[in-house]
């Protein structure tokens, strides 16, 4: 009976929008320390060991001895000579031979915690890059199809199949043992997260009709995706550290069941709840120039952060020496600002101005990309990651409401399209950025990287000065 009074409560829609955020964020970054240690070990070291157990064993040596050898005396610290014979000899004490040490036979071993095979680790930041950006181009690609279909049969079904889509997903990332089949999961998580989150933040934005409540609950919302991010990289990497690759992926699916179940209860995906009023068409929403500066702030903050992701592990096992728990560990700080910006500009945005509040974030996470290569060791990373996190939660936090205003103010109040553009802003510079991040880092290196998307957020941020007041089409004033 509770269920059925609760059912159009926009609280409890707000709690399924922020567990499918939750959850879905957490399968994108609990990868992110797992498949570079998984490749290299799996591919480098599992080719050489391969390697070395198929070379032909050494002949056994003669019965006979030969007629002069030489023996290391560890008392003498030097090599001393011997004649051969079928016992070990005598090693003489207090005496030194003047015959030279024998070099050693292989070069010595790196130090210590330091992966071998520098030429396999700078390849495999594009196939890493690869993997991680071919879930945000499928759903660059669905996210249109879903906007539209959520304009004709509301937004209970779309929410359903995602959870569906994510279930299949995360079972396909515990089992699957190649590169292949780790791509083929995190494109199906593609078309999964598409569903999920075109379909939550427009059923937000039609649950919550006032301007002031919709940007806190987006910020609540988007508070379950920084809370899948803080949680995915350190679960990730302390789970595949010491219970295996598998594992972190079966908690996931369980807590994706829970979730279908919880959709099941309240939002009733049987039930097909169209629109009443006609959306605005997609391509007249591409040509209004505020809602393409809205999208590019979402594009290219985040696509910092994306360009972190496969690079940021593998040049701290180059240049730190990183343990594999130290992968995840370094996006912690991040993932923490990430999740306080989001909850405290939910509310002070729309006091000091969104438009301010995403141009101070976009300044702020250029600076701290700027920071990043200066790091030495996992420490110097904190306030360097702690930036782009905080300056983040400030940008998505300010700009998801926006988006919103936008199409009340200027087109039908209609949002399922216009936050399927909202998410393939995102989904730009999730799929932009790993792609390209690879080749950049062979080509110029790591430092120069940063140098590069720091820059073009710093270029970007006067930009959102154009959101500070929009205008209002005409037919729109009157019944304003």
């Amino acid at each position: 009976r509770w269920l059925a009074q609760s059912r159009g409560s926009p609280r409890l829609v707000l709690v399924v929008v922020f567990v499918a955020l939750l959850l879905d964020n957490m399968l994108l970054t609990v990868v992110v320390p797992i498949v570079p240690t998984f490749l290299y070990t799996t591919e480098y070291q599992g080719a050489n060991s391969s390697m070395a157990t198929a070379q032909p064993e050494p002949a056994p040596p003669a019965l006979k001895a030969p007629p002069f050898s030489s023996l290391f005396s560890y008392f003498a610290n030097t090599t001393v000579p011997v004649w051969g014979s079928d016992s070990p000899p005598e090693v003489p004490s207090g005496t030194e031979s003047s015959l030279p040490a024998r070099p050693p036979s292989s070069p010595p071993a790196p130090p210590r915690g330091c992966p071998e095979g520098d030429d396999f680790l700078t390849r495999e930041n594009v196939r890493v890059g690869l993997l991680f950006a071919s879930k945000a181009l499928v759903q660059l690609l669905v996210n249109p199809c879903v906007g539209l279909l959520t304009n004709r049969i509301g937004y209970h079904i779309p929410m359903f199949v995602g959870f569906s889509i994510m279930f299949l997903s995360t079972v396909m990332f515990a089992f699957s043992g190649t590169y292949t089949l780790l791509f083929i999961a995190r494109a199906l998580q593609g078309v999964g997260s598409s569903f999920s989150s075109v379909a939550g933040l427009g059923m937000l934005a039609s649950v919550y009709t006032d301007d002031s409540e919709r940007g806190s609950a987006m910020g609540i919302a988007l508070g379950g995706l920084a809370l899948g991010v803080l949680i995915g990289a350190p679960f990730g990497s302390v789970m595949y550290e010491f219970a295996g690759k598998s594992s972190p992926f079966l908690v996931l699916a369980f807590l994706a069941l829970l979730d279908g179940a919880l959709q099941l209860c309240i939002l009733q995906p049987s039930r097909i709840c169209p629109e009443s009023t006609k959306a605005t068409p997609m391509s007249t929403l591409l040509r209004d120039p505020y809602i393409l500066v809205a999208a590019g702030a979402l594009c290219f903050s985040n696509m910092g952060v994306a360009m972190l992701e496969p690079t940021l592990p593998i040049w701290m096992m180059q240049t730190m020496c990183s343990p594999q728990w130290q992968l995840g560990m370094a996006f912690l700080p991040a993932s923490i600002s990430y999740l306080i910006g989001t909850n405290l500009f939910g509310v002070l945005a729309n006091r000091m101005g969104r438009w301010l509040c995403s141009m101070v974030g976009m300044a702020v996470v250029g600076v701290s990309l700027l920071c990043v290569p200066l790091a030495t060791n996992i420490y110097g990373l904190i306030a360097p990651n702690a930036g782009p996190g905080f300056a983040i939660g400030m940008v998505d936090s300010s700009m998801m409401p926006i988006m919103g205003y936008l199409v009340d103010l200027r087109h039908t109040s209609v949002y399922g399209t216009v936050y399927a553009i909202a998410d393939v802003a995102f989904c730009m510079g999730f799929a932009v950025g790993p792609s390209t991040a690879g080749a950049i880092v062979g080509a110029v290196g790591f430092p120069w990287l940063m140098v590069s998307i720091g820059v073009t957020n710093l270029a970007y941020a006067p930009l959102c000065w154009c959101l500070r007041s929009p205008p209002t089409k005409e037919e729109k004033m009157v019944s304003l």
